[in-house]
C-alpha cells in the first residue's frame, strides 16, 4: 500500500520568533518513505536539524514577521495491515526490564503517577497482567473521556483529564500512559499520523494525532485509548514521556495558527 502523506501549517508572527519542530516521519519508518520529507516553508528560512534525546528528527528555524507556513508532502509504502495484536504478551517484573526503558515507568509533567496510583490499584488491580491489563485500561479511558476539539487545552495533565472526563486525544495518551506506568508498564507517549484507510465515513478533516507504546514481552507495541481500535496507516513521528517531549512545533514567542491541513490518503492501485 502507497499512502500520500504531508501537511501545511500557516501561522501569523508579530515578531522574527525561533522554533523547534518535530514535524518529519521517525527514524523507525524512513527507510519507506519514497522521497524524504522534508520540511519546506514560506517565505524559505534557513533550518538546522538534530536529535533530540529520545532519538526524534527536529528541525531549528527562526520565523520571520507576518504570515509563515510549513509544508511537506510526501509517500510512504506501508504493509496495510492494522496495528499488530500480541495478546500473549507479558508483563515484566520491574527489577527484569532493560535499563533503557525504566525511565517510561516514572512520572513526567502531564503524567501524574504518584497522585493516580492508589486509583490505578483500584481500577485495575484484578486484571490479568500483560496484554489484558493495558487494554482494560486503554477501554476504560476510552470510555470515561468524550472527545471534542472545543475540549483541547494545552495544559491539561492527566489527573485533570481524569477529573474532567474529557479532551482530546493527547489527554486518552496521557491518562492510559499514566495508569500502565502506575501499574509497573513502561509507556510512552507518540505522536504521528493516522489515517482512515478502513474505517466507514463520514471521515473527520485530517489531524495529527496522539497514541502510546507500551513495553510487553520484550517489545514495544502500540496501543491507542482515543480510537480504542487497530488501525491502518498509522505513521509515527516521534516519542517521549509525554507530550511535553515532543509537541510538533515549538514556538518562542505569540504567534497565532491561521491555517492547518494534514492528510494521509491511500494512492489507487
Amino acid at each position: 500500500m502507497r499512502i500520500r502523506l504531508g501537511y501545511e501549517l500557516t501561522y501569523s508572527f508579530a515578531a522574527p520568533t525561533p522554533m523547534i519542530v518535530l514535524l518529519n516521519v521517525h527514524y523507525s519508518r524512513v527507510a519507506a518513505l519514497e522521497s524524504p520529507d522534508h520540511v519546506r516553508t514560506n517565505p524559505l528560512v534557513p533550518i538546522q536539524g538534530y536529535r533530540d534525546s529520545f532519538g526524534n528528527w527536529c528541525s531549528r528555524l527562526v520565523a520571520p514577521a507576518g504570515l509563515f507556513s510549513l509544508t511537506s508532502d510526501s509517500v510512504i509504502r506501508d504493509n496495510g495491515q492494522p496495528d499488530p495484536i500480541a495478546a500473549d504478551a507479558g508483563q515484566h517484573k520491574v527489577e527484569e526490564l532493560p535499563a533503557d526503558v525504566l525511565l517510561f515507568l516514572l512520572g513526567s509533567r502531564y503524567c501524574e503517577t504518584d497522585v493516580l496510583a492508589d486509583e490505578a490499584w483500584r481500577l485495575f488491580g484484578t486484571t490479568p497482567p500483560g496484554w489484558a491489563r493495558v487494554q482494560a485500561i486503554c477501554d476504560f479511558v476510552h470510555n470515561h473521556i468524550q472527545f471534542g476539539y472545543e475540549h483541547s487545552r494545552p495544559t491539561r495533565t492527566a489527573v485533570q483529564a481524569y477529573a474532567e472526563r474529557r479532551g482530546v486525544c493527547r489527554d486518552y495518551a496521557h491518562l492510559a500512559v499514566a495508569f500502565c506506568r502506575c501499574m509497573n508498564i513502561p509507556a510512552r507517549y507518540c505522536t504521528g499520523y493516522i489515517s482512515d484507510i478502513g474505517t466507514p465515513p463520514p471521515h473527520s478533516a485530517g489531524d495529527f494525532a496522539a497514541w502510546m507504546e507500551v513495553y510487553l514481552g520484550g517489545r514495544w507495541h502500540v496501543f491507542d485509548p482515543r480510537n480504542n481500535a487497530r488501525r491502518i496507516g498509522r505513521v509515527l513521528i516521534a516519542q517521549g514521556r509525554d507530550a511535553a517531549d515532543v509537541p510538533l512545533t515549538h514556538t518562542f514567542g505569540p504567534n497565532t495558527l491561521t491555517g492547518f491541513r494534514v492528510w494521509t490518503d491511500e494512492i489507487p492501485g
